[in-house]
Order: C-alpha cells, then structure tokens, then sequence
C-alpha cells in the first residue's frame, strides 16, 4: 500500500501519559507510517520533552520534529507541519487519542480501491478516563453527495481520525487559523474546490473527552466565533440564507443552555 505520514501537534498542556498512548496505538499498528511529523507548538514541559526524546531514541528516522518558538494553534501548527510530510497521504492524529489497530489499514484500503476519493474519515468512540468506558459514537454519513449536504449542518469529518491526500489539501489552501473550527474550515473549501469525502462506517479510534470539552462549548465566547464562521460559510455561498438563519437558531440555543444539559444532547441526541 502507498506509504503515508502521520501529522501530530503538540503543546504543553497535554499530558505525557496520554501522549504515550497515542505513541503507542500509532506504533502498533499492522500498517505502519514511515513518517510521523510532530510540531511542537510552543515550549513543552520536560517531562513531554522526556517522553518525545524517549521515542526518537528508539527509531530516530521515522520522527519529524517541527519546533516552534511559541504556541501559534492548532490551524497554525499543522499548516506548518503539513509542509514537512514527505508523503502525499497523511494521516492526521491528536496527542491524546488512541487509533485501533487497524485504523490506517483500514483508511488506506479504501483510497486503493477509489483513487477519486481525496479525505477519508470513520467515527470515533468517544470516552472518559479508560476505553473501556465509551459514553457515545460519533457516527457520520458515508458517501460523497451525503457528506456535502451534512457539512452544510455539522462538521461532516472527525479530525481526529481522518486521513487525507496531501495535494488536496494545498489545493484548497491548506490549514488556516480558525479558533475551534481549523478543520470545518478545510472541509468546506475542499469541498468547494471539487474534493470528494468518503468515511468507513465504523469507529477507528478513541476520542477521549470529559465534561470540559461541553463548558467549552457553549458560552458567549464560542458563540461569537461561531456566528463568524457561519457568516463566513455564507458568504462563501455554500450555505444559502435560509440554512444560515436555521444553523443560528439550533447553535446558539445549544450554547445558551446549560453545562449538563448540552452534555445530554451532545452525547445522547446530536451523536
């Protein structure tokens, strides 16, 4: 199979036991990456340092290390990572998940057997604390035309665990800074500009989450930056006027309500 990059970033928040579990979930694949890319976004703490020097011990030729001298972002950090994957697929992985065996078997499957298909996704089991404890799947529609009709509602992708081709990407003008919605942002102009999604009906990682990812959801914060971005998806004309005004409604009462009733429709209605 065609060989491929994975592209990670990381900062110094994250915690070095998870970023240990992502390493490993990554390394025990049965296909492997002949590249992964790590962009440090920012000065880390030296334990991660610690951590990432522990791995580049073990096989210094698959590490790519991209430093940067302060915390930029998320959009920022990849868009600067993705110019040192020396592969034209690339699998994109955050530091505190866990892939499935055969995530990228499984990813690299179905771009062998549709050469059209330009970003390939797959759901993610969505848990708290250990694996074992998966409190909701985030499920995603399957084909190109149903992909484009959910993106004009919702993310259609999960970041976490999509796997995309390269010149696609850069096509479309790659990673852009977009607080909390880098990703959305780039599956709209791919879409825009041709590109064809495609996501495996079945979850291929473990997307770990706790009630902090719904306070971070909701609040006037959040809400202004999501009124820009679909401004910003209006005047690109790729929602109409109409659907503008029904994602404003449905979003912002989502984000007025609270904490623990939001976690309730995220995990038990919208998922």
């Amino acid at each position: 199979m065609e060989k491929f990059s994975v592209l990670m970033s990381l900062y110094i928040k994250e915690k070095p036991e998870y970023f240990i579990q992502c390493m490993d979930s990554i390394l025990n694949q049965t296909i492997k990456p002949d590249q992964i890319v790590i962009v440090k976004d920012g000065p880390l703490t030296e334990n991660l340092e610690n951590v990432l020097k522990q791995y580049m011990v073990d096989s210094p030729t698959l590490y790519t290390i991209v430093p940067l001298e302060k915390n930029v972002g998320l959009g920022l950090a990849l868009a600067e990572g993705i110019k040192h994957c020396r592969n034209n697929l690339v699998a994109r992985m955050d530091t505190d998940d866990i892939a499935k065996p055969d995530r990228f078997e499984k990813q690299l499957a179905i771009f062998e057997k549709y050469s059209d298909i330009d970003v390939v996704g797959a759901w993610i089991d969505e848990f708290e604390d250990d694996i074992s404890e998966v409190k909701s799947v985030r499920k995603l529609p399957e084909l190109p035309d149903d992909i484009r009709q959910f993106a004009k509602r919702r993310n259609p992708i999960n970041h976490p665990v999509v796997m995309f081709r390269k010149s696609a990407v850069l096509a479309a003008g790659g990673y852009r800074h977009f607080p909390l919605f880098e990703d959305y942002y780039l599956w709209i102009r791919m879409l825009m500009n041709g590109a064809k999604f495609y996501n495996i009906q079945e979850s291929l990682l473990y997307f770990r989450f706790s009630p902090e990812m719904f306070k971070r959801r909701g609040g006037w914060k959040y809400m202004i930056n999501e009124l820009h971005f679909l401004q910003m998806m209006r005047q690109m004309h790729f929602i109409s006027f109409s659907q503008f005004m029904q994602n404003l409604f449905v979003r912002f009462s989502i984000r007025l309500i609270p904490n623990s009733l939001r976690a309730i429709i995220y995990t038990k209605l919208i998922r």
